[in-house]
């Protein structure tokens, strides 16, 4: 009610000014000819005002606002990279049978050409995960994924997230994922059946980790060379990659 009030008040007397001012006008050149003409106009020119205020001066504002956040929201992306989503991805890449038969598309260095690292990004795109249950390491994804679970919780309480339904996607997939390995007390001797639900649920976080990743890379290779450097030297589906610089 107060915050309402203030506004009242505002109004009134910011009305209450122009009025003022009009009447000085009056009195000092006796001309209300002008005074309307030039009341006129101004009421015409402010729905000019209105337009470039909202719909140009705002949208332009908007932009640049949207555009801070997701620079806040891709050092986010970052970070979950740096702790735990480029060992992940490597983890279940190595796994990947179509990724081992594939090393020649990931060769992609910070002297590659834009078409070449096009390429790798539309192979990873289009490609479809292959891999033998029998081989896949459960234990290794359990014990990353328990280990790294505090800092995933405390990515979810970051509200940039918010803006980036994608990303937030990927977590509830990984979240799900531990949930599924944590409750299995032994992760060998299960059925098949079962093997192959927590192959899905692996398979959805592959694909989620695949596409953030993707984009990620694309925004360092723009932005910030020198992350890109060190982000293609620890390529997470290049079994060849190292983070050794060599001639």
């Amino acid at each position: 009610m107060k915050k309402l009030n203030w506004k009242v008040y505002t109004g009134i007397l910011l009305i209450s000014m122009s009025i003022i001012f009009y009447l000085i006008a009056y009195f000092l050149f006796k001309n209300p000819h002008h005074i309307v003409e030039f009341l006129i106009e101004d009421i015409a020119f402010m729905f000019i005002e209105v337009l470039l205020v909202t719909l140009v001066i705002h949208k332009v504002l908007e932009n640049r606002e949207k555009q801070e956040r997701m620079e806040k929201l891709n050092m986010v992306i970052g970070t979950f990279y740096s702790e735990v989503g480029t060992e992940l991805l490597s983890i279940i890449a190595n796994m990947d049978e179509g990724i081992a038969g594939s090393q020649s598309r990931f060769s992609v260095t910070d002297r590659s050409s834009e078409k070449e690292f096009q390429d790798m990004c539309d192979f990873l795109k289009g490609h479809k995960s292959e891999f033998a249950i029998e081989e896949i390491e459960w234990s290794k994804l359990k014990s990353l994924l328990e280990n790294k679970k505090s800092f995933l919780l405390r990515l979810l309480e970051n509200p940039n997230l918010l803006e980036h339904e994608s990303f937030t996607e990927l977590l509830w997939a990984v979240f799900h994922l531990a949930e599924e390995l944590r409750y299995r007390g032994a992760l060998h001797e299960l059925p098949e059946e079962d093997y192959q639900h927590l192959t899905g649920d692996m398979n959805r976080v592959y694909g989620e980790l695949k596409h953030q990743w993707i984009s990620y890379m694309k925004h360092l290779r723009k932005s910030y060379p020198y992350l890109f450097s060190l982000a293609y030297r620890t390529n997470p589906f290049d079994h060849n990659a190292s983070v050794i610089i060599k001639k």
